[in-house]
């Protein structure tokens, strides 16, 4: 293996977990998705290893974004997916009242229009500044503003309270 090979594979074991994280949430829960949607992003990397300048993660990130929304275009112009959600009927009780209250966060911002979702996820999951958010979705500060304002109330309407205080935890 060559040094080049081994600085991207070091890349990959230290960052996926965390890549991995801001695909599922882009990819609105759905995990396979979120391991695909990462994989494309690092398979399209690695061939650009050399010439990414700075450090590689905010490049990732912002890969990531523009993947999920490309993939939202061309998914919205095919049939969609059905979930079994509604036919398996309730989850059975047990669980930890943080992994419901995450279950229905996620599905919250599945909810959420794509753009209003993704700056979400990258102001409160990925800790962007709007500054950074807008940059990475090339749009201007005023529009991360308003999605995010948007998209945070959107989300209280769609959440119970429980979800709300994690959600809240987050800010």
């Amino acid at each position: 293996m060559t040094s080049t090979d081994e600085s991207f594979a070091e890349f990959v074991r230290a960052r996926s977990p965390a890549l991995l994280k801001t695909s599922f949430l882009l990819c609105a829960g759905d995990r396979g998705a979120a391991e695909d949607l990462l994989q494309d992003v690092l398979e399209r990397m690695f061939c650009r290893w050399r010439r990414i300048a700075g450090p590689p993660e905010p490049y990732a990130r912002k890969a990531l974004a523009n993947a999920a929304a490309n993939r939202w275009r061309t998914r919205s112009r095919r049939v969609t997916e059905a979930p079994l959600d509604d036919v398996l009927g309730p989850s059975e009780p047990g669980h930890e009242e943080g992994v419901i209250a995450r279950a229905e966060l996620v599905r919250a911002l599945a909810a959420l229009p794509p753009k209003m979702r993704t700056v979400i996820v990258l102001r409160f999951f990925e800790d962007y500044t709007e500054e950074q958010t807008a940059l990475a979705l090339g749009c201007g500060k005023g529009t991360v503003k308003s999605q995010t304002s948007r998209g945070l109330t959107r989300l209280r309407e769609l959440i119970s309270p429980d979800a709300s205080e994690l959600l809240e935890e987050r800010r």
